[in-house]
């Protein structure tokens, strides 16, 4: 009569799978995970392609030695766990250590899951094996490196600095998914060559003025720096007649006088009325200036 040794995590869940499976099977429970990384320096190691250093402690070697009895005497073995990622690296981490231990052999491994602990989910999880998904253990790796790396240093600051406050980890799989989607928009991203466009121009005055060319498509031109309403018409009649349209003209000029205006008032520089452009926004000098400027237009008395 065959046997195989089926591995789950919860032993309430092992007795009920063991009704439902027969007397060809023996369902043995994990309770859990079976190695962790120990809470010290060089557990987690950067510069070696992020090599681990797991330790079993004493329970779960005991829990290990009686499925490796188990799987001495049996035609194969069956990984149960839970259908989540924990769940896949538990079995990543016995058949490890099985194979480590050198039990395994040539006996055949499948890996099964079932989302209910029903007779009919059990008995059709059986029916459809599988591998272990390991890049859903590689995604268990990731995390547990950067809660090893990142939580336990920052873990104990948060405690000193957050009174209350519980720890740092958990945050890895936030950080992984962000990963994982902007190497998604990478691969997704399509390069295309593009020139940004600009020249200093001058009007039939000797204005100067920048233009920017903002799209190819229409031939659409955006110019700066005119010096007022009329060169501003002038110049959108000359590139709209160079097949351009102009987007916009702002009447600014471009190298302001230097000769600062009367600091009682408010100013703005004019705009006559038919250039169609709203007057720019009034500025102020600043404060100690304004107060130097008052303090010299004070009349004397006699």
């Amino acid at each position: 009569m065959t046997m195989n040794v089926v591995v789950v995590e919860s032993p309430a869940k092992a007795k009920t799978i063991n009704k439902y499976l027969g007397p060809g099977y023996k369902v043995l429970a994990s309770f859990g995970h079976v190695r962790d990384l120990p809470a010290k320096d060089g557990s987690v190691l950067p510069d070696e392609d992020f090599a681990m250093l797991w330790e079993v402690d004493s329970q779960s070697a005991k829990r290990m030695k009686d499925i490796g009895d188990a799987l001495k005497t049996s035609d194969g073995l069956i990984l149960a766990t839970d259908p989540d990622r924990e769940g896949e690296a538990i079995s990543w981490h016995v058949l490890d250590l099985l194979r480590k231990k050198k039990l395994i052999g040539d006996k055949p491994v499948s890996r099964v899951v079932f989302n209910a602990i029903t007779k009919k989910a059990v008995l059709d999880a059986m029916a459809n094996p599988r591998d272990i998904d390991i890049p859903l253990v590689d995604a268990y790796l990731a995390r547990r490196a950067l809660d090893y790396l990142v939580g336990f240093n920052l873990s104990p600051v948060l405690w000193r600095k957050l009174p209350g406050a519980r720890s740092a980890g958990r945050v890895q799989s936030v950080a992984l998914r962000l990963v994982c989607d902007r190497e998604s928009e990478i691969e997704r991203f399509i390069s295309e060559e593009y020139w940004n466009i600009s020249a200093l121009l001058k009007t039939p005055r000797g204005d100067e003025f920048e233009a920017r060319l903002v799209s190819t498509e229409g031939k659409r031109l955006q110019a700066r720096g005119v010096t007022n309403g009329e060169d501003a018409g002038k110049l959108k009649a000359l590139l709209d007649g160079a097949a351009y349209t102009v987007e916009s003209i702002e009447a600014k000029p471009v190298k302001r006088n230097p000769s600062p205006p009367s600091p009682l008032r408010r100013y703005s520089r004019p705009h006559p009325p038919s250039s169609g452009f709203p007057p720019p926004a009034p500025c102020r000098l600043p404060r100690n200036s304004m107060k130097a400027w008052i303090s010299a237009a004070k009349p004397s008395v006699s």
